[in-house]
């Protein structure tokens, strides 16, 4: 089965909440949101990834030092397999906002779950919430 390999952020502002994105409609899991992110490219290392994927989706500047591993999901999905690091940014230089049409929201952790997301994704719920 082939691994796919996607870094996730978890953006959290000096409010406590955390950024999510909605899926766009075409894209596949449309209409689910979902942290910012995306695949690893050949020879990018995950901080590489999250540093080009989240000035791409929301024209921010992220610091590698800024970003620090939380816990990662691992999900079987029909023909792959997931494993997503998620990782968590308290620092950006920029106002993160939509680049490719997806919908944002700043949401306190406990309220995740009030948000239809991936199968991959859910699992790190509990993790934010701890850290908060």
């Amino acid at each position: 089965m082939k691994l796919v390999l996607v870094a996730a952020c978890a953006l959290l502002d000096v409010d406590g909440r955390v950024l999510i994105a909605q899926r766009p409609e075409g894209k596949q899991l449309a209409g689910l949101w979902e942290f910012p992110g995306g695949k690893v490219e050949p020879g990018e290392r995950p901080e590489e990834t999250l540093i080009r994927e989240l000035h791409e989706e929301l024209g921010i500047t992220v610091a590698e030092p800024c970003l620090a591993p939380l816990t990662f999901a691992s999900h079987a999905y029909e023909g792959f397999h997931l494993l997503m690091p998620l990782y968590v940014c308290r620092r950006w230089e920029g106002t993160p906002m939509s680049r490719e049409g997806q919908a944002l929201k700043w949401v306190m952790p406990n309220r995740l779950r009030d948000y239809p997301m991936p199968p991959a994704d859910e699992p790190l719920i509990p993790h934010l919430i701890a850290l908060m």
